[in-house]
């Protein structure tokens, strides 16, 4: 399953945002792309997620919502139940499969989680959070290659994400002292 996604990950640059997200996604990827100030690259990131997050159907924005605040809660049962009726009635909101792949991975669920997170990919290419997600599940299965690879494709994305640019240092480091 990992090396499935692998090979989505590496077709994303030639794929399209499914045309139920918000065209206004196309100028906060390119601002976040291209400012050096950060923050106005926290600014654009938020606003991301924000509209990630939206659906024009307001129920299903608030199941998602719920949803969200379960999983930090840790009440899972209650967030997959939101979840799976979210990704079966709305099959193209990526950031209901999103969540579902973040709850799953949290709960150590990583095939079902590399699933959804293909499923997010195929609907949002630019999803860092994403692919962030399919590099932890890379590490945590000893694949580094493929974690290296996940974590570059969210660092083209959005060059801001700190946590994953150390873990693209770590596994680079790590690389230098094998070769030695």
């Amino acid at each position: 399953m990992i090396q499935e996604t692998l090979k989505l990950v590496l077709s994303l640059s030639g794929r399209k945002p499914a045309r139920s997200l918000p065209r206004r996604l196309d100028v906060l990827f390119r601002r976040l792309a291209e400012t050096r100030d950060g923050l106005e690259a926290q600014e654009a990131e938020d606003l991301i997620w924000g509209l990630w997050m939206t659906h024009s159907d307001r129920d299903a924005e608030e199941a998602l919502e719920r949803a969200t605040r379960a999983i930090a809660a840790r009440e899972f049962e209650e967030a997959e139940v939101l979840l799976d009726r979210l990704v079966h009635d709305h099959p193209d909101y990526a950031e209901a499969w999103n969540k579902r792949a973040t709850m799953y991975f949290v709960q150590g669920r990583d095939a079902e989680s590399l699933a959804d997170i293909r499923r997010t990919l195929e609907l949002e290419p630019r999803h860092f959070g994403a692919l962030a997600g399919f590099g932890q599940i890379c590490m945590r299965h000893g694949d580094r290659v493929a974690a290296l690879f996940a974590f570059d494709a969210a660092l083209a994305v959005n060059p801001h994400l700190a946590s994953v640019r150390a873990m693209v240092a770590e596994l680079a480091a790590e690389g230098a002292k094998t070769v030695h």
